[in-house]
């Protein structure tokens, strides 16, 4: 009988060659020892593929082959980690060493050739684009503008008040109480108007300059429509307006609940939104993007994206309506809520929200004739930066806050003064009525404030006749008077008066016969830059009504509806020889 065991050795041998194992991989390095099977699997086949890349024949054809995106893989991974920080920092010297020749670029359209002034203006532009990243104020605009010497030009408009306004240069648009949408061109400034034909000089003299805009295009709303949900236009007063930045798309609401995109070009509707239930009170776009935010009486605040007409998200948190909203660069809105006296910071990527309280009154006494009134509703705001912002309060209130503390870090009262006190025949029915029953002087409101971005300019309006304009302090802490534009002072060392304390020689409350330059109730107010990173002055466009833009509770004898237009030019400042401003003369101080 035969067994396994019994068999000779060299029978056993001959089996082996019958088994399914798979074949082992040779290697060109021993040949006489065969190795360890579990050896190549513990060896990392990155050195091998290191070897075939390279183009070495020590791995046989019978092998893998690698497809181009393992190679790709394997040469970046190949690589020591020293040739990856070579490469890396060559990426960022060659991105470093674009953005300086742009940069360059558009320093020398400004004309400087000399060498020192050239590094300067790159330094300071990198310094401004840093800032800038970082949502810091980097810009001192407030001793760089000649806010006394601004010239200014009404523009009348026929229909009601008008409620809101935005600028996006050369073109502004503005909304009122009667439906309707305006476009206007604003005019060049002096020195572009009336440019030689050919490089000849002109025979006949210049013309005055032309300053009032001129009417590009319009659009009205009809009442009559307000059942028909097909209609893409208003049928109820528009109270906001907001233009984009790439100016593709002008966004308005109003008090038919409706946010509508329309065409820039040529003001015809896009799309309507309806998501919002009650008025649409404000309206802001995220700096840079077509990212909208709207507020609304519903005490909410929608999200909405332009590039795809969708709505994306509803913020909730107000306990009143949310009459103002604002936003800059990063994605992050503030609004404030009328009479919950809140300001909220909604932070929309972490899904947070941050609270600021007001409702205080000044605690310190100017005068023994300044009452105190505490603020009951804070009715508008506007971003410094992206860590400071100000907001407006029906107590005539200024009040300047950092996102780190939650109470205001300054509070300038009364900025633009008190009504006049009532005849005591107004304030009662009696035949001989005490003086005892006329009742306190009321602060004016803040309906209109605005700020140059990451800047330390901040304008207000309401209804005294002048939009004043307002200084960052230094250390950031303080809010300090700068100027009412358009108004030089007649003595040249008398303090500009602010808290309505004592009355100012050019207000209405003074006996001095001056006019005001702005008739009516400031609504809205929309800013933008003549120039280059505005070398030529800002240009400032006012909303004005008859009537405050929410209501009707308050109304200005001889008032007007309409825009007013102030050119604000650089004030001239000579450095090695060369003068600032439009051909050496301000720019816009041509138009005087």
């Amino acid at each position: 009988m035969s067994s396994f065991f019994t068999l000779p050795d060299s029978q056993k041998k001959r089996k082996r060659p019958n088994t399914l194992e798979p074949p082992k991989k040779r290697f060109a390095s021993s040949k006489s020892t065969p190795p360890n099977p579990q050896k190549p699997r513990s060896t990392p086949r990155k050195p091998h593929r290191d070897e075939s890349i390279s183009g070495s024949d020590s791995e046989s054809d019978d092998g893998p082959r690698l497809t181009a995106a393992e190679e790709a893989d394997l040469t970046s991974g190949s690589d020591s980690s020293e040739g990856e920080e070579e490469t890396a920092a060559e990426r960022r010297l060659r991105l470093a060493e674009r953005y300086l020749e742009n940069v360059r670029e558009e320093v020398d359209e400004v004309g400087f050739d000399a060498e020192e002034i050239d590094r300067d203006l790159i330094a300071e532009r990198l310094q401004e684009d840093n800032a800038e990243s970082k949502g810091k104020i980097y810009r001192k605009l407030a001793g760089d503008l000649n806010w006394e010497d601004a010239n200014y030009s009404w523009c009348r408009n026929n229909g009601l008040a008008v409620t809101s306004i935005a600028a996006r240069a050369p073109f502004i648009y503005t909304v009122g109480k009667d439906l309707s949408l305006i476009k206007w061109q604003l005019q060049e400034l002096p020195k572009d108007q009336f440019l030689p034909k050919n490089g000849k000089k002109a025979k006949k003299e210049k013309p005055p300059p032309r300053r009032k805009p001129i009417q590009i295009a319009f659009a009205r709303g009809d009442k009559s429509k307000a059942k028909d949900h097909a209609y893409k236009g208003h049928t109820d007063s528009i109270l906001t307006v907001a233009a984009s930045q790439d100016g593709k798309f002008v966004v308005t609401g109003g008090q038919d609940r409706k946010i509508i995109i329309w065409d820039a070009l040529t003001l015809k509707p896009i799309r309507v939104f309806t998501q919002h239930r009650d008025a649409v009170t404000g309206l802001a776009f995220r700096r840079g993007t077509n990212q909208l935010y709207s507020s609304s009486k519903d005490r909410t605040i929608k999200i909405w994206s332009l590039d795809e007409l969708a709505y994306i998200e509803t913020l909730f948190g107000h306990q009143d309506e949310v009459v103002d909203v604002a936003a800059l660069a990063e994605e992050r809105c503030i609004s404030v809520g009328a009479r919950d006296r809140t300001a909220r910071l909604w932070k929309v990527v972490e899904e947070t929200q941050l609270v600021f309280r007001g409702g205080g009154g000044e605690k310190k006494k100017h005068s023994s004739n300044a009452p105190k009134i505490s603020e009951c509703s804070m009715d508008r705001i506007a971003m410094i930066d992206e860590e400071m912002f100000v907001t407006g309060s029906d107590n005539g209130s200024l009040s300047l806050w950092q996102i780190q503390k939650k109470k205001p870090i300054f509070v300038l009262p009364f900025a633009h003064g008190f009504d006049p006190e009532l005849k005591a025949e107004e304030a009662s029915a009696e035949r001989n009525p005490s003086e005892k029953i006329i009742p306190a002087k009321q602060p004016r409101w803040i309906t209109a404030l605005k700020t140059i971005p990451y800047s330390d300019v901040i304008l207000s309006g309401s209804w005294d006749g002048f939009l004043r304009a307002w200084r960052l302090s230094e250390n950031k802490r303080k809010i300090e008077p700068l100027s009412i534009v358009g108004t030089p002072r007649t003595l040249p060392h008398t303090p500009l008066h602010v808290n309505g304390l004592n009355a100012h020689p050019k207000s209405p409350n003074a006996d001095h016969g001056e006019r005001e330059v702005v008739k009516g109730v400031i609504n809205d107010i929309s800013i933008f830059e003549r120039g280059e990173r505005g070398i030529d002055g800002i240009c400032i466009v006012v909303a004005v009504g008859k009537e405050h833009r929410m209501g009707r509770w308050k109304s200005i004898p001889g008032g007007k509806n309409g825009v007013v237009v102030f050119e604000v030019p650089r004030v001239l400042k000579a450095e090695n020889g060369v003068v600032n401003g439009a051909n050496g003369v301000g720019g816009i101080q041509a138009m005087k």
